[in-house]
């Protein structure tokens, strides 16, 4: 059974930084393509950030590109979102699943296993 536990999230002022980790047990971590999604209060699930099984051709959403970088150590089974210049509208649960598709894609229904989710908080 693959299990996926993200890390790392807290409380921090607008135009700080984070960095998320999202750790895999079970399966063969390095074959898959790896996403991150966030949920706001009152908001639908939505795509941020994704990796392919390689570590190359990382995509992201408008809204985080040139903030965010998402990375991973298949050595560690470990997938990262570094988060740089965070604003308040990042406020979100953020949660890492695994890619069920090559090439990559953002919506949800692609992607089979989920993390519980980590909380971060931007104030302003």
């Amino acid at each position: 059974q693959v299990q996926l536990v993200e890390s790392g999230g807290g409380l921090v002022q607008a135009g700080g930084s984070l960095r998320l980790s999202c750790a895999a047990s079970g399966g063969t971590f390095s074959s898959y393509g790896m996403g991150w999604f966030r949920q706001a209060p009152g908001k639908e699930r939505e795509f941020v950030a994704a990796i392919s099984w390689s570590g190359g051709n990382p995509y992201y959403a408008d809204s985080v590109k040139g903030r965010f970088t998402i990375s991973r150590d298949n050595a560690k089974n470990t997938v990262y979102l570094q988060m740089n210049s965070l604003k308040p509208e990042d406020t979100a649960v953020y949660y890492c699943a695994r890619s069920t598709v090559r090439p990559l894609r953002v919506e949800i229904h692609n992607y089979d296993y989920w993390g519980q989710g980590t909380q971060v908080t931007v104030s302003s």
